[in-house]
């Protein structure tokens, strides 16, 4: 059974010549500067990334594992950066030995699942006493709109519900710390617009032209104007209170064992 819920804008970013562009998007970046900067201070054995896609957000070790239950993704990721390991495998049955793992992140993935809770205590079970998983979730159900249904978000969660989901499995959350704010929820749905109308000529066999000038260019502007965008949503982030972040992030550490549940 697939327990991850479809992701529409993948389907744009599977062709190889939309890949790079995925990896300049403004909160993938701010994602990614977020758990670096937890682990930058870290004694990190072997990690685990879950549900890293195509665009993983720990790069700069390679004693890591890539998983994710999407064989394309995976094949795309190890050609593309070829660092590290990769495996096919579902959250939620993960294919590794009881404390495997030092470190494990998840950045994006718990709410395209239909059971988290059972992924959380799987991850808790591959993983090392003492060991940090680190999770970024979309935040707040009051912003639970048509971006979070088009990429097939199961929900947003609220500050104690991911903590109390986290205890469950055995961890212990150490640190809560803002990503991204409102600006995210209103450029999202910004861009779900865009996208649809995008699916839509393409549904009516619309020909757009393809020049490979104009590609490279519009591939150059998309790269720059992501990058000032995320300096915007950084500190849209830090500005706006916890209360209105539409992102967190949180780093947390396994206390207490748990058996595993087959």
């Amino acid at each position: 059974m697939n327990h991850y819920h479809i992701n529409r804008f993948q389907d744009f970013f599977k062709e190889n010549k939309y890949t790079t562009l995925k990896n300049y998007l403004y909160n993938y970046h701010l994602r990614k500067l977020a758990v670096e900067k937890n682990l930058q201070n870290e004694n990190t054995e072997l990690i685990l990334e879950v549900g890293s896609g195509i665009s993983p957000v720990m790069m700069k070790s390679r004693d890591i594992i890539y998983s994710d239950l999407s064989f394309s993704a995976i094949q795309l990721l190890k050609h593309s950066y070829g660092k590290g390991y990769y495996v096919v495998a579902d959250g939620i049955r993960l294919p590794f030995k009881s404390g495997t793992f030092s470190h494990a992140i998840s950045s994006e993935v718990l709410e395209h699942l239909s059971d988290d809770r059972q992924a959380i205590k799987k991850i808790a079970r591959v993983m090392k006493p003492s060991g940090h998983f680190i999770v970024t979730f979309p935040h707040r159900k009051f912003y639970f709109a048509v971006d979070d249904r088009f990429v097939g978000h199961f929900r947003r969660y609220e500050i104690n519900e991911m903590t109390d989901r986290l205890k469950d499995a055995g961890f212990k959350p150490v640190a809560i710390q803002k990503v991204l704010g409102p600006l995210e929820k209103v450029t999202m749905c910004f861009a779900v617009l865009c996208f649809s109308i995008i699916q839509k000529l393409k549904s009516e066999k619309v020909k757009v032209p393809r020049n490979l000038v104009l590609v490279n260019i519009f591939s150059s502007i998309f790269k720059w104007a992501n990058l000032y965008y995320a300096i915007l949503a950084w500190l849209d982030a830090r500005i706006m209170p916890r209360a209105l972040s539409t992102v967190l992030l949180i780093n947390s550490i396994l206390s207490d064992r748990q058996e595993d549940e087959s």
